[in-house]
């Protein structure tokens, strides 16, 4: 995320906003590990959830 000029509070939004837009939680653990918008994107590809 530095590389997009965001901070941490930037990514809590970003963290926020999925959790609201897809309907799922997304722990504190998995969160601190999504740095990039690629891993972002694989981690909502992941959860099956997302497309029943």
């Amino acid at each position: 995320m530095k590389d997009l000029g965001l901070d941490s509070l930037d990514q809590v939004g970003i963290i926020m906003a999925m959790e609201d837009e897809f309907g799922f939680e997304i722990p504190d653990a998995e969160a601190e590990k999504l740095m990039s918008p690629e891993e972002i994107v694989q981690y909502i590809a992941d959860k099956k959830d997302v497309y029943e």
